[in-house]
């Protein structure tokens, strides 16, 4: 899981996701935007396929595909005042 900011959110969605999925182990990867509700998520398939959902709503769920877990983005958000945070 990647908290994005401003100076490497491109570097996490590219050379470092690149990186990341060259771990034999390495099955799902979790971006959240700190600004917005906004959550973007990779897992890998059994068949090795990479699969993305993009998640935009606080009534939207998170369900990680590697381990048995789900948490609403209104959860992830909780203490986040988006009037505080400048883009």
């Amino acid at each position: 899981v990647e908290v994005l900011s401003k100076s490497t959110r491109d570097y996490d969605r590219t050379d470092k996701f690149k990186f990341y999925r060259s771990i034999p182990e390495f099955k799902e990867y979790i971006l959240i935007d700190q600004y917005r509700y906004y959550v973007e998520q990779f897992y890998q398939q059994n068949n090795g396929e990479w699969l993305f959902k993009a998640s935009e709503s606080d009534k939207d769920a998170l369900r990680f595909h590697s381990v048995d877990f789900q948490m609403s983005l209104l959860d992830i958000y909780q203490r986040i005042d988006f009037n505080l945070t400048e883009e």
